[in-house]
């Protein structure tokens, strides 16, 4: 796929969703798989600023790994930040960091020229709306319940972490997206149940028709998991980064009606408009406390949301 056929997903993401202004900086940060995406997105943002980098390093080793110390200096000093990389920045030290700095910035990771050009195809100021929607009705709640005709039954305890959306729109100091956007998530405090992925999740990307991936939950922590590859990977993480691996670290929304099929993407699929997500692992940079080189994500497609006893009105994606 050529640069060309990439510019309108790029001018969606730079000047829609980060309003790069012509006296600021600007990082792209990529790897050499994901450097078509970089330059269409360094293309588009040295049009409107001449303070524009293009920095690549080698593919990381897993979603979560910190950037070389040079990158991550780099973006703290940037005014605007896009990541797309085959590994996740976004639960890193090094995006804490810059956004703490006040740089906006927007990760995408594992993106590839189809999610891309798929999920930056939307209307950010809809999915905006969905997500103040859905945020209104779970913010507020001290239990949140989740249930799927798959199985899943599971309640989340929120305490006093805070609710959080990705509406795509990042054009405040310090504001952080994934790209494609479209969700509201929060880290909870503690967690009891029974999680039935039928959606999308590493490492086996979309599931087949009637796939399922099974893990119970216990006092917030994943206590058993009933898929090989899934389990070898938390045992592989847990080996060198100990137990907080099996931490239970995220429950997302998807808000983005725009995606209306699951395509193996776990960035675009938790997306979903009214699909439900549910992490293992690191949760340091969206409200929680553990620090961990691993953040897997599980979609649900079928999800009923309850909010202290109240379904959640949820967004609709046919999916």
């Amino acid at each position: 796929m050529t640069n060309g056929s990439l510019n309108r997903p790029a001018r969606t993401a730079v000047e829609q969703c980060m309003n790069l202004q012509p006296e600021e900086s600007c990082a792209i940060v990529t790897d050499d798989k994901r450097q078509a995406i970089a330059e269409a997105l360094y293309s588009v943002a040295a049009e409107i600023t001449d303070d524009t980098v293009l920095l690549r390093y080698p593919p990381g080793n897993q979603h979560g790994e910190e950037p070389p110390d040079p990158v991550a200096a780099a973006i703290q000093h940037s005014d605007v930040v896009l990541a797309p990389t085959t590994k996740s920045l976004s639960h890193t030290t090094a995006r804490v960091d810059a956004t703490e700095a006040g740089a906006r910035m927007a990760t995408l990771p594992g993106i590839t020229d189809g999610v891309f050009l798929m999920g930056l195809d939307a209307d950010y100021e809809r999915i905006r709306k969905e997500c103040a929607n859905v945020l209104a009705q779970v913010e507020d709640a001290g239990e949140i319940r989740v249930t799927s005709p798959q199985g899943t039954d599971i309640t989340f305890e929120p305490g006093d972490r805070e609710w959080l959306e990705d509406t795509g729109i990042v054009h405040s100091p310090g504001e952080f997206s994934n790209l494609p956007a479209g969700e509201v998530f929060v880290s909870p405090e503690t967690a009891d149940g029974t999680v039935v992925v039928d959606g999308t999740m590493m490492p086996h990307g979309k599931l087949d028709d009637g796939q399922t991936i099974e893990y119970t939950v216990e006092d917030g922590m994943v206590t058993s998991i009933e898929d090989d590859a899934l389990r070898e990977e938390v045992e592989a993480a847990a080996a060198t980064a100990g137990e907080d691996v099996y931490n239970l670290a995220e429950l997302g929304i998807g808000t983005n009606v725009a995606v209306t099929d699951l395509v193996g993407s776990v960035l675009l699929d938790e997306k979903a408009g009214g699909t439900v997500h549910i992490a293992i692992g690191d949760d340091h940079g969206i409200g929680g406390d553990i620090e961990v080189p691993i953040h897997l994500d599980g979609i649900l497609t079928e999800p009923t949301v309850y909010a202290d006893g109240e379904e959640v009105t949820l967004p609709s994606s046919a999916v």
